[in-house]
């Protein structure tokens, strides 16, 4: 059947694929897979204190605008990473903005942080009364005059109403985004987060999302700010710009590299965090 599904599938555009998947899961037309072991305590752990019912999650880019985190739970995951978020409603990249490399089991994506602005996902998530944990991606909007302003204006927004906050610099496809990863830029933004209203009064988790085509001594200035300021985690990795040699088309398509090439590039990168942590 899956092979059947897939088949289906590849024929279409990607980012068509994509909208199918979503409006698939708004009508329950994907069966809960995972009922019969759901509440065995061989998958349950903790993240940031707080039990869940596994530890295998939707990371951002799926659920863009906080739509079918509901579907994603009753699928089985652990906790849901909506967005990414900006303030403003946007269209993103033009199209086409994804791209398959089949043969490389891999994905290219220019997206540039399409979303419905965060107004519209801030009343999806304060309308959710189940107990999945929910994470808020956020980004900058693509012309802001003032980037820092943007992170801290969807945080505050929504920071009462999720679990956790993953603050993305990493995405390679707004221009100038990953700058941010600087550590004098860096620790302004972080500053700004940690000093705003919303997160003195619910000092919610704090993650820091980073490329994998940083060398050790930017790695090592996100590591001494997130040290700084006792950021809850680091998420290693966003997608590559680094090209692999593959073996199908597509490959000099611009945007950020995912899949099976970006595997040993993030194990590396994630590799040296944990030796510049002093986690050896």
């Amino acid at each position: 059947m899956f092979s059947n599904l897939r088949s289906l599938i590849f024929k279409l555009d990607p980012e068509t694929a994509h909208g199918l998947a979503i409006k698939s899961l708004k009508f329950n037309f994907v069966p809960n897979v995972l009922d019969k072991n759901k509440n065995s305590h061989l998958f349950k752990t903790k993240l940031f204190e707080k039990e869940i019912e596994n530890p295998i999650g939707m990371a951002a880019g799926f659920d863009k605008n906080a739509e079918v985190y509901n579907s994603l739970f009753k699928l089985g995951f652990g906790f849901v990473e909506v967005g990414t978020i900006t303030p403003l409603k946007q269209y993103g990249n033009p199209k086409p903005r994804v791209f398959r490399l089949v043969e490389d089991e891999a994905l290219i994506n220019r997206l540039g942080f399409n979303n419905r602005g965060m107004h519209y996902v801030s009343r999806k998530i304060k309308a959710y009364k189940g107990n999945g944990k929910i994470g808020i991606n956020v980004g900058a909007n693509k012309n802001s005059s003032d980037r820092i302003s943007d992170f801290v204006k969807v945080l505050t927004l929504n920071a009462q109403n999720v679990d956790f906050i993953t603050v993305n610099v990493s995405s390679p496809n707004t221009v100038g985004l990953r700058d941010l990863q600087r550590f004098r830029d860096l620790n302004q933004l972080v500053l700004s987060i940690m000093q705003s209203e919303v997160m003195i009064a619910h000092k919610k988790p704090i993650l820091i999302k980073v490329a994998p085509d940083l060398n050790n001594q930017e790695l090592k200035s996100i590591v001494k700010v997130c040290k700084k300021y006792k950021i809850s985690g680091i998420i290693a990795t966003n997608t590559t710009i680094q090209r692999p040699q593959f073996k199908g088309s597509y490959k000099d398509k611009a945007g950020g590299l995912s899949g099976k090439p970006l595997f040993d590039i993030s194990n590396s990168t994630l590799a040296k965090l944990y030796y510049l942590s002093d986690g050896k």
